[in-house]
């Protein structure tokens, strides 16, 4: 089986506009990201999905891979679908966020690697524990996860409720996904569920509808881009450690 990566890229940001080509030590954000995700070993390939021409000229000035999609789609899900549509070769996707560029290329590896061990799943995604302090913060999506190691829920809540002491620490959803190439297709086209609107989680679309999503463990997680403060803070990071 052969597995892409996909990067999406999107120019229009609401909270950092043109965000994929803003610079990190020298370097643009979505650069940084491609830099990391080649480093995976299991993917065949690895590809920036964009809407914009600005972006498409970075990825070809670097000699990454690009391909450019329609401006008009809601969900990154949507972009990434239209991508898999025009590479039927490829059998496991590997979304990973354009705005992660400390991915580790060992999170890549390991989703695509939880596909092709478990051909039960239809995809998979990421966990690592929840601080206390992000209890009551509806921007960190808790999930949690059954003996067999799939999810079972994710909620801007906290879940479970703690009635009596945690018997396991809580998960924190990380948004980064491994699909079969032909669920993704046909996931890109369902209508969007009760729980998926109510609770706003796109994720929720696949549990509602009866499929299987795996998910891995880690300790950690790694720092994404959304606002000017982001941004400083790994500019920080690559600095001190000379990236």
């Amino acid at each position: 089986m052969k597995v892409a990566c996909i990067i999406p890229s999107r120019y229009a940001s609401t909270r950092l506009p043109g965000k994929p080509l803003r610079m990190i030590a020298g370097e643009t954000l979505v650069h940084r990201v491609y830099e990391r995700a080649i480093r995976a070993k299991v993917p065949d390939i690895v590809i920036v999905a964009t809407d914009h021409e600005a972006i498409e000229k970075e990825v070809k000035s670097f000699g990454g891979n690009v391909v450019m999609t329609s401006v008009n789609h809601p969900t990154g899900t949507d972009r990434l679908a239209e991508v898999a549509e025009k590479y039927p070769e490829y059998d496991i996707i590997v979304n990973v966020q354009g705005d992660e560029p400390l991915i580790d290329p060992d999170i890549i590896d390991n989703l695509a690697k939880d596909l092709l061990d478990h051909p039960e799943l239809d995809m998979a995604t990421v966990a690592t524990p929840l601080h206390e302090d992000e209890y009551d913060d509806a921007s960190a999506v808790k999930v949690v996860v059954s003996r067999r190691g799939e999810a079972l829920y994710f909620s801007r809540s906290l879940i479970p409720y703690p009635r009596h002491d945690f018997v396991e620490p809580p998960l924190k959803h990380v948004g980064i996904y491994a699909y079969r190439r032909d669920f993704l297709l046909s996931y890109a086209k369902m209508e969007q569920t009760p729980l998926e609107k109510t609770e706003s989680l796109e994720q929720l679309r696949a549990l509602e509808m009866g499929y299987k999503i795996g998910v891995i463990r880690l300790n950690s997680e790694d720092i994404g881009i959304d606002t000017e403060a982001d941004l400083k803070k790994v500019n920080e990071y690559f600095e001190r450690n000379h990236l």
